[in-house]
Parts: structure tokens; sequence; C-alpha cells
């Protein structure tokens, strides 16, 4: 499945209307705010359709996974839009993560903890909001501009470190970045090698101007844990973009006319079988495009044309409001 699709749910009295973009979405929020209400009616509808007292609309088929044979429902779902309510142990294990890698539907969670075995997107963390007769969902974290602090977060950043999550070519390329400010600002770069060991990575540099660079498409499950913190301590700030590989295609280093297009909507170029997470489809992306050129990427090492005077500037041009000269 590809696209963004809006969902419409409702009876005589709630009404749900919210549209997904992705292959994960993720609602959480306390009791009472309507979560277990909305899988409750998708449940009601595809069991009853017309005959039950919801009504739903939506251009691809709602359906609802639940219980011990959920690996059997799952085999026959295909095309939709897949609901899961909370209290259903599965969607924590590593057997449903890698089942549902290969499938074409897309799939809403209703959870209070967060999912590490699963790689979803911080901007696809949903509460739902009730007003009056109408529920509509509403982003836990809010609004992302890439760059996320508690209060005011379109401040400029200007960290005396950059911990980043993995030590592959987004590391190197920040490393080499960091490099250049030794007879300046001489800021620090380390990798916590995994999006898990972000938060003790930050905890061990406590006190020092913090800028955390992770892959916003990927790093969802580790939100709630590192915004504590951020909320702890005003010097610790984020920089969420979809990943490295998005950062050097939205640079314009490319010369490919396609790259804007393709990043201004590119749920209606991912196919949710093939990339189970958005930083794949980038990855590829930029691997396809410069195959055969002097920009030719690894993900594990950095060709070193990326860390080339033009390159870094028009890298770090996308990274507004961060200053790292």
């Amino acid at each position: 499945m590809r696209g963004k699709h809006r969902v419409i749910v409702q009876n005589k009295r709630i009404r749900y209307d919210f549209k997904i973009k992705r292959n994960i979405t993720i609602i959480r929020g306390d009791s009472a705010t309507g979560k277990t209400t909305l899988v409750d009616m998708v449940r009601e509808y595809f069991e009853n359709g017309d005959s039950s007292a919801v009504v739903l609309d939506c251009d691809k088929q709602c359906t609802v996974l639940a219980g011990r044979t959920w690996e059997a429902q799952l085999s026959v779902m295909h095309d939709s839009i897949v609901f899961i309510d909370e209290g259903n142990d599965f969607v924590t294990s590593r057997e449903f993560a890698s089942a549902i890698q290969k499938t074409d539907n897309y799939y809403v969670i209703v959870t209070r903890e967060g999912l590490p075995a699963l790689p979803y997107s911080v901007d696809e963390i949903y509460g739902i909001r009730n007003s009056g007769k109408y529920g509509t969902l509403k982003r836990t974290y809010n609004e992302f501009y890439n760059l996320y602090q508690s209060a005011d977060y379109k401040q400029a950043a200007r960290p005396k470190k950059l911990i980043t999550e993995d030590s592959n070519s987004g590391f190197q390329f920040f490393q080499s970045v960091c490099k250049r400010t030794e007879r300046t600002r001489n800021i620090a770069c380390i990798s916590a090698h995994g999006k898990s060991n972000i938060f003790d990575a930050v905890i061990n540099s406590s006190g020092e101007d913090i800028l955390v660079i992770a892959d916003g498409a990927a790093f969802g499950s580790e939100m709630e844990k590192l915004m504590q913190i951020v909320k702890s301590y005003p010097n610790v700030k984020l920089y969420l973009p979809e990943s490295f590989e998005w950062l050097v295609l939205k640079s314009g280093l490319l010369s490919d006319g396609n790259t804007a297009r393709l990043l201004e909507h590119p749920w209606e170029q991912i196919e949710s079988s093939e990339y189970f997470s958005w930083e794949r489809y980038f990855t590829t992306l930029l691997i396809q495009y410069t195959q055969d050129t002097y920009l030719k990427y690894s993900k594990k090492r950095l060709n070193p044309a990326y860390i080339q005077e033009k390159s870094i500037n028009k890298i770090l041009a996308v990274m507004k409001w961060i200053d790292l000269e």
C-alpha cells in the first residue's frame, strides 16, 4: 500500500476523521480518551457492515487484528488498514515485527508503551482529542520542524556536543563537520551506537549543550523517554530529520529533477511492502541516484565527496535553526 488515506468512522455519538500516510501509525493517550472506542467501532463495522450502527468511509478496507490467532488472521489481510488495540501483547514481539515487514497493509496501533521492535516515525504518534461530538487525531508531540525543543524549538541550536544515533555515514559526516571547528568552538561528536543507547549517552553528557541527531523516520519508540530529558534539561535539543540520506537528497547536491517532487509527497512513492521504514526508502533512493557519479553513496562508509566544502555547506543549509559553524 502507498498513499495518504482518509478514515471517517462515526455513529450517533461520536465521529473520528483522520488521515494516515505511513505503514505504522501509533495512537497514545490516557484512559477514556476514545482509543478503544475507535477500534471497537472499526471492528463492529467490519463484522456487521451496513447493519451495524457504525458508518465507515475509507478508500481501503479497515479491519481489526486481535487475539492469539493473530498470525492466521494476518495471513489473509491484504491492502488494508489494520487496527490493533492495546492489550494485544503480540505487538511488542519481534515475531509481529517480522510478520508485518513484507505485508501491503497500513497498521494503526493503540499502545501506551514504546514499541522498540517497530521502526515508526516521530511524526506518526498521535493522541485523540475529544471535542463535543467529534474526536480527531492530534499529534502527541505536535508538529515537528525537525528541531524539537519543549517550549520553543525555533531557536538556533549552538551545541558543544553532537550525539548521533549510529556510527555509519551520518556520524562520519557530522564528525567531519565538527573537526572543522577544532580551532574555534571545538564541537565534540560521538556515536551512541544505536537509538536505544541515546538516552544513556545524553545522561552521561548532562550539563553540556547537546544536540541529538537521529533518524526521525524510525525513532518513535524512543521519544517519550528522551522527551523527559528535554523537559528536564533545556540544554538538550533534538534534530530529527527523516534520515541522513534524506538530508543529502534535500540539499540539492543531486541534479536529478525528480528529487524535489519525491521528497514533497513521499507517501505517493513508498510502497509499504517494500520499505518497512521511510529511512530505507531514502537510502535506496540515494544509492540509486548516485550509483554512477562522483557522489556514489554507501551506508557504511562515507564517500569523501560528501565532506568537501561545497557538499558540507549544502547539507548544513537544510538544517535550519542549527549552527554548526
